[in-house]
């Protein structure tokens, strides 16, 4: 094929790839997947080939005899020629970022037993043909793609080898001395080679990453920020306490679920919200979405639940925890999960509330998470759960600490009436409806900002959170239940 139609092409799947990308990364990859396999053996089929027709004495390039051979011969037209293989070595840094969407054991078993020896047979094909056709080595990737970029990924990649060693691993300092410097050998050995390639096209890829670090330094600063925003702004107890459990407004029918980054604390936003609006929930719920540096969270550890201010206040916060894996995966049943939790929190804390500080409690604690299952079934309406489910029943955000009464038999008896008539409003309220607000604070630059800072952040950042996906799709919000509540910061 011509370089034009290659390009069409190659446009033509770059479109239909990203514009599948909202799908969802599994399904993608479910799609590409047979299409790579494919392309992997027939590349180590066609290399099979050509070392069949063209003689299997390339293969005696493993030994590194004629390497050294070649070093010794070639002097240094042979050194800067390693600019010229970079792509036989490639794409083993990229195995990093495939731990983020598959797992550990998939990664290694896709390139030990699929990748590596396709690679192996398709070069050596290449080389075997080219023994034999010298006047065909214009057509190798080395004059299409330049090897620069690509050598500096892997001197990243070393680095932060060398990092996780250290602060994650915590290795003994003699072993990671020697991995620095047999990787370093190597691969400062190929960058110094391919040192000379810059002014023919290798400038390309410094240009694009840069572009990129200025992208990711813009979107952490915004995020960064705003965050901070939230940090210092929050709403403090005392003002929500001298609101009353009105809130000072009226409280209408159903639950409305306000979306945060805080896990602990009441949001700016809900002092905007209410501030605004006249009306509030009669049942409030705090969701926090946070992302943890683990492949995937459980599903009975995912959400943890606790109350925030007195009981009459209905007010709660659950935190929904989610691994690197979890990230780009739909959560259909998300509102589900969340009110199974809920009820499961409001019966562990009647039950616990009812028992006395004497052995009766742990007693009473222990006889709690083995009758899960019962608890469950006592109610019709609550949904049903995992009976090994962990959940811990904490009081962090509570004003009026739980007091049991002297007599353990009377407590329990009212803390059960008090567990069947919460249980009750929350699900009267579920059913009068649920609203997801999605608090959306724009960060803007000052007015007497420079240039280049409103340029960052008015455009760049605005641009990149309104194409980053929310909450609402994510978690399969349903359009009409969803309440955006918005506000400006300024830095």
């Amino acid at each position: 094929m011509s370089n034009g139609v290659v390009v069409l092409v190659a446009v033509v799947i770059l479109v239909g790839f990203f514009s599948m990308q909202h799908y969802g990364t599994d399904r993608v990859s479910w799609l590409f997947a047979p299409i790579v396999l494919l392309w992997f053996l027939l590349i180590g089929g066609i290399g099979i080939f050509n070392i069949w027709k063209h003689g299997s004495s390339v293969l005696k390039a493993f030994s590194p005899v004629y390497i050294y051979r070649y070093f010794k011969r070639g002097g240094q037209e042979g050194w800067t020629s390693l600019g010229g293989i970079m792509l036989s070595i490639t794409g083993t840094e990229a195995l990093f970022a495939d731990l983020a969407h598959f797992p550990v054991s998939a990664v290694q078993l896709a390139f030990t037993l699929i990748v590596f020896p396709c690679l192996l047979l398709a070069y050596s094909g290449q080389a075997a043909y080219l023994m034999n056709n010298l006047d065909h080595s214009q057509d190798v990737f080395y004059r299409s793609i330049p090897g620069t970029a690509v050598v500096i990924v892997m001197l990243v990649t070393t680095f932060l080898m060398i990092m996780i060693m250290i602060l994650v691993w915590r290795c003994h300092w003699i072993l990671v001395l020697i991995f620095t410097g047999l990787s370093l050998i190597v691969e400062c050995t190929y960058f110094s080679s391919v040192l000379f390639k810059i002014d023919q096209g290798g400038w390309v890829p410094l240009v694009i990453a840069g572009a990129f670090l200025v992208i990711m330094y813009v979107w952490h600063y915004g995020t960064v920020k705003r965050y901070e925003f939230e940090m210092h702004s929050k709403v403090s107890m005392a003002w929500i306490l001298g609101l009353g459990p009105s809130l000072g407004l009226v409280r209408v029918p159903g639950i409305g679920l306000v979306y945060t980054e805080l896990a602990s604390g009441v949001p700016h936003i809900f002092s905007h919200f209410i501030t605004n609006l006249p009306a509030i929930h009669s049942v409030v719920v705090f969701v926090c979405v946070k992302y943890l540096p683990v492949y995937t969270v459980p599903e009975e550890e995912r959400f943890l639940v606790k109350r925030i201010g007195p009981k009459n206040f209905r007010m709660f916060r659950c935190v929904a925890r989610y691994g690197y894996k979890d990230l780009h995966k739909k959560d259909e049943s998300f509102e589900k999960k969340l009110f199974d939790n809920l009820f499961m929190f409001v019966r562990l804390e009647s039950m616990m509330e009812g028992c006395s500080d004497s052995d009766e409690y742990s007693l009473c604690g222990q006889k709690t998470v083995q009758s899960m299952d019962g608890m469950l079934s006592n109610n019709g309406n609550t949904r049903t759960a995992s009976s090994n489910m962990d959940i811990s029943v904490s009081s962090l955000d509570s004003i009026e600490p739980a007091k049991s009464p002297p007599h353990v038999k009377s407590s329990g008896q009212t803390s059960s009436q008090t567990e069947v008539d919460e249980l009750e409003f929350l699900n009267n309220n579920r059913d009068a409806g649920v609203v997801h607000i999605l608090g959306n604070t724009v960060v803007r630059a000052r007015r007497d900002s420079r240039f280049y800072k409103k340029i960052a952040v008015d455009y760049i950042y605005a641009f990149l959170r309104k194409i980053c996906r929310e909450n609402s799709v994510i978690f399969n919000v349903p359009h009409e239940s969803l309440l955006n509540v918005g506000q400006i910061f300024y830095v």
